[in-house]
């Protein structure tokens, strides 16, 4: 789909949602929303039991027009597809107004058991190579501790050297590696930034993914700022009206940088209607999104 048909597809899925059936106090949807950060969807609870085809139909439904594809999901897109079947997921997102963004994958990179952690690595190079396969521009990983047995220095090095490794492997196939801000210790922004002052691949990325950890001293904007020269297409979000993380605060922020990337929801609880859900979180993020607070 050349970029011109895609661009008109978008427009007229967000223009046809109608923000009148949320119920929702604040204005319409954002006309601007394909200029700066856009919304979308990682399968995380939330399409978790969606095939494909279903879930590419929700998500042009609901206007979340982006999508990260978790790891052993019903929509089956793993390593074990042939050649053929990579092509056919490329060709529905293609022939749809949906981006597929790759795959949220669990790989990590802290174990001090060297068989364990080359097998980490290569698992994220097959899976790195799907991606580029089905029209994706990246796979998130992401470190969960940093093994007490282990001095921390060492520990940081060893994962740093993991995301070069990846990295250098992923750029001949055109795609980002986007690290997660995830695990015990890990998830500290000040742990994630003496990682990233080791990682010289260039497509090797930041994800925030909206921890409590964020809000620790130096305190959130001094965290953003931290890593904001690291940040890469996609940011994690949980739903954005629940839970007291300051979403107001941090939208603004995004909005200081001009970020322009995907800001990808991870929800976590489990309403009736998935579609509707989702379109009420799509009218919370573009309040946000114009610097408007939900709270």
């Amino acid at each position: 789909m050349d970029n011109s048909r895609r661009s008109f597809m978008q427009k007229s899925v967000t223009a046809g949602l109608g923000l009148a059936a949320l119920h929702l106090p604040f204005g319409a949807l954002s006309a601007n929303q394909f200029q700066g950060m856009k919304f979308g969807l990682v399968t995380y609870q939330w399409g978790k039991d969606w095939d494909l085809p279903t879930l590419i139909r929700n998500c042009e439904v609901s206007g979340l027009l982006g999508v990260e594809l978790r790891t052993e999901h019903a929509h089956s897109v793993e390593t074990n597809l042939s050649a053929s079947q990579r092509r056919e997921v490329k060709n529905r997102f293609a022939d749809s107004p949906v981006t597929c963004l790759g795959y949220g994958s669990n790989f990590e990179y802290h174990s001090p058991n060297q068989v364990v952690l080359r097998k980490n690595i290569e698992e994220t190079k097959a899976y790195t190579k799907l991606c580029s396969d089905i029209g994706a521009t990246g796979i998130k990983v992401k470190p969960n501790t940093l093994p007490a047995e282990v001095p921390q220095e060492k520990t940081i090095a060893q994962i740093a050297a993991s995301l070069n490794e990846v990295g250098g492997f992923a750029q001949d196939f055109g795609q980002e590696v986007r690290v997660e801000v995830h695990g015990t210790l890990t998830q500290n922004l000040p742990i994630m930034k003496r990682i990233f002052d080791q990682v010289t691949a260039s497509n090797v990325k930041v994800c925030w993914n909206c921890n409590d950890e964020d809000l620790l001293a130096p305190g959130l904007v001094e965290n953003f700022n931290s890593v904001k020269k690291w940040f890469g297409d996609t940011v994690h979000v949980r739903e954005l009206n629940l839970g007291e993380y300051p979403y107001d605060a941090l939208f603004g922020l995004f909005n200081q940088i001009k970020y322009e990337g995907w800001i990808l929801l991870e929800a976590r609880t489990e309403p009736e209607n998935l579609v509707a859900a989702m379109k009420e979180q799509l009218a919370y993020f573009n309040a946000l999104a114009a610097g408007k607070s939900i709270k």
